[in-house]
């Protein structure tokens, strides 16, 4: 018995100096911090959906699954219509990013593998500052800058020379869902262009040595090589922008319209999901109103969602398949 009591006792202060040695080199301690941070990340996500979701009770038991695609939007006979909402909301995001993300790339490819030294640096600072700028003073510069100036010529050609598609009939206006949709791109420019340049920057030389020495032009290497290499982080900067257009709301407020229109022209004036809840959140003068507003809000806290799970799996299937091809 009395060897077995002293093997137990001889183990239990094994085990508390190896607990005592990692709690002293920060192991233990670094790791309980680490899933802790990950875990609050979890629980604030599930907890704004869960507020959400409780406090659009009565709009969700009054409208049902209706509300995502009713079309009326009526305080005064109480009834209420998420679609043009979120019509507007995907068509101005999806707008954005079709023009942010040629150019944000191009930026990117520019700065990482063209520019001169002395221009890189400068240039990248410019480009990211434009991050910096508060959405209220792009919001400003837009409605009485851009959109007279830049906006509305563009829009006139377009109705002019192209009227007779959908997508660029008129009547033509100054703010629309085109001016806030090229304001948005100009916002998550700045992003996607930043992330993607890191992302060139982080593949290995000798990438770019063993295309060049194959004989590959410098225009080959970067699209059969480097864009490929890094497509996966490139699709994370573009989804970083997709969350800064769908969830942007001053500058989108000033510049959309905020108009109840379905139609696909995107020269008409229009509404998104954000500017809707940032107008009439403060109108919302009966418990209905309110916590339609609110569901408005949980239905985009959703598409976000959503959107942002699909485009996660998109990244791992190519992260998957350019692992597999690299192994190859």
């Amino acid at each position: 018995m009395s060897v077995i009591v002293q093997a137990k006792k001889n183990a239990g202060v094994s085990r508390w100096k190896t607990l005592t040695r990692r709690l002293e080199h920060g192991d233990t301690i670094f790791r309980a911090l680490t899933i802790l941070a990950a875990l609050i990340v979890v629980v604030t996500v599930g907890a704004i959906g869960l507020q959400l979701w409780n406090t659009s009770a009565l709009s969700r038991d009054k409208f049902g699954w209706g509300f995502l695609i009713g079309q009326d939007w009526n305080p005064v006979a109480q009834n209420f219509g998420a679609l043009p909402f979120i019509y507007g909301t995907l068509q101005s995001a999806l707008l954005a990013l079709v023009l942010a993300v040629p150019v944000g790339l191009g930026i990117a490819i520019f700065l990482s593998e063209l520019a001169p030294d002395w221009l890189r640096q400068p240039l990248g600072f410019l480009v990211e500052l434009l991050a910096a700028v508060p959405s209220v003073v792009y919001g400003l510069w837009g409605l009485f800058v851009f959109v007279p100036i830049f906006v509305k010529p563009i829009a006139d050609a377009l109705n002019q020379g192209l009227g007779f598609i959908p997508l660029f009939q008129g009547p033509v206006f100054g703010p629309s869902r085109f001016a806030a949709s090229l304001v948005l791109a100009i916002m998550v420019l700045p992003t996607i262009s930043a992330v993607s340049r890191d992302v060139f920057l982080a593949i290995p030389r000798a990438q770019r040595e063993a295309a060049l020495a194959l004989g590959a032009t410098r225009w080959e290497m970067i699209s059969q090589v480097l864009v490929p290499y890094g497509l996966s982080g490139i699709l994370g900067a573009v989804i970083l922008g997709l969350g800064r257009a769908l969830g942007e709301t001053i500058a989108v407020t000033m510049l959309i319209g905020n108009n109840l229109d379905l139609t696909a022209s995107i020269l008409h004036p229009g509404y998104t999901m954000a500017s809707l809840i940032v107008n009439e959140f403060t109108e919302a003068t009966y418990p209905l109103y309110l916590q339609a507003l609110i569901e408005i809000a949980l239905v985009l806290f959703a598409i976000t969602l959503l959107l942002n799970l699909i485009a996660r799996l998109l990244i791992w299937r190519v992260a998957r398949r350019t692992t597999t091809e690299a192994r190859v």
